[in-house]
């Protein structure tokens, strides 16, 4: 089995604060743990198929014995023999069976493969196979043909002449049935099986290898936020708010001057000026879209000192 790709989820390499130490495991564990259980279910649907395929060929053994029963049944009836027996038919090797009489029996060329192929249709068998009919006394093949899905591609040769009667076994021998197929489709899910196993070891191997993209995955506590400055963006909860450029820039500022007053002159020369643009009311723009993506916490503030500039102010 079925087989789709996982979305790869970046992982947090350095943490600021301890509690975010935690956090950071807890999510590695959890998502390793997601991918092992997967590759288990993967794993045990492959013992499924490969299992129902094993039981698939013992199935189809016990259904060949229940239909040349059937076969040998009619050619007795055929013989005008309804008392004797036909004898437990014998799995010669695999895919060939042979059919045996308690009696001695005449067989009909005409009879036989007719009788063979309505057996077989009725229990649904491969309609590939080999029919040999043998002399008990010295085993020397009497009659035989070959059926290839039907009667007209096969190899039926002297279907008029009627083998007097005598001491008979017949060999059936399937050419072509389902289960040479399911032998291939257990060698391809081993194939797959092993191709997932290397997978999951080359994905846990490289994420268990530090990177240097993982070491740029810096994120800082704002409050309850997560700020990370490389992807510009704030998360909070698991739910992640987009910033700007222009906002993650003055979020930068402000957070290494925590609970101090940052004057608008500097806000706009780092933001701004430096960039070479002049800025009338962007400022202010762009804060208030600040107040707007931090109010969920009540534990950071952005505010407004009167003719100065700007403060965030995160209480603990």
């Amino acid at each position: 089995m079925n087989s789709k790709c996982q979305k790869n989820v970046k992982e947090v390499s350095i943490v600021v604060k301890s509690h975010g130490i935690v956090c950071y495991l807890q999510t590695i564990m959890n998502k390793r743990n997601n991918y092992f259980i997967r590759i288990l279910s993967a794993f045990a649907l492959l013992l499924s198929i490969m299992s129902c395929s094993t039981k698939s060929n013992h199935d189809f053994s016990e259904i060949v014995k229940v239909a040349l029963r059937d076969v040998g049944h009619h050619l007795l009836l055929s013989n005008q023999d309804s008392t004797s027996v036909v004898k437990p038919i014998i799995a010669l090797e695999e895919l060939k069976y042979q059919l045996s009489f308690e009696a001695q029996i005449s067989i009909h060329p005409v009879r036989l493969v007719t009788i063979v192929k309505n057996s077989f249709q009725k229990a649904n068998l491969s309609p590939f196979y080999l029919v040999e009919v043998l002399q008990c006394v010295d085993n020397e093949v009497a009659y035989s043909y070959e059926m290839k899905q039907n009667v007209e591609k096969g190899i039926i040769p002297c279907i008029g002449r009627q083998l007097k009667k005598g001491c008979y076994r017949i060999n059936v021998r399937f050419i072509k049935t389902p289960e040479i197929i399911t032998s291939y489709l257990r060698l391809v899910y081993i194939l797959l099986f092993g191709l997932l196993v290397l997978i999951a070891f080359v994905y846990f191997k490289r994420r268990l290898k530090p990177t240097s993209e993982a070491y740029t995955e810096n994120y800082t506590y704002i409050g309850r936020y997560k700020f990370y400055p490389e992807q510009n963006k704030l998360i909070k909860e698991r739910v992640e708010v987009s910033l700007s450029k222009k906002e993650c820039e003055l979020l930068t500022i402000f957070i290494a001057k925590p609970n101090q007053i940052v004057k608008r002159d500097e806000l706009t020369k780092k933001v701004w000026e430096d960039n070479g643009v002049i800025v009338g009311r962007s400022l202010d723009t762009y804060i208030s879209k600040l107040r707007m993506k931090l109010k969920a916490d009540d534990s950071v503030k952005l505010t407004n000192i009167h003719g100065i500039g700007y403060k965030l102010e995160i209480n603990h």
